[in-house]
């Protein structure tokens, strides 16, 4: 159970913040699940596509913004690349 208190925590986080959308929500999700897939490392680092297809988004603009926004709001730092063959580091951020 103790695998489910990032998402928990995360989950009562934003209950009252009205500025995440389902998009956040599945984007986190999927970087919780990436993250848990590759032993839980420090910063976690992703593609990409290798979220969007886990959180089922088919825009790479819908991706990017949300990501960002994540960012912003304080949820996890994203640090990006900008190569095509160098993954971006996300950290997430402790809620608890």
């Amino acid at each position: 159970m103790e695998m489910l208190k990032p998402l928990s925590d995360f989950f009562t986080a934003i209950e009252k913040d009205g500025r995440v959308g389902i998009a956040h929500i599945g984007i986190y999700a999927a970087l919780l699940q990436c993250w848990k897939q590759k032993d839980c490392p420090s910063p976690l680092v992703v593609f990409s596509y290798e979220i969007m297809q886990l959180a089922k988004i088919a825009s790479r603009d819908t991706y990017f913004r949300c990501v960002k926004e994540l960012s912003d709001y304080g949820y996890i730092r994203y640090v990006p690349s900008f190569k095509r063959n160098q993954g971006s580091r996300i950290y997430f951020n402790d809620m608890s």
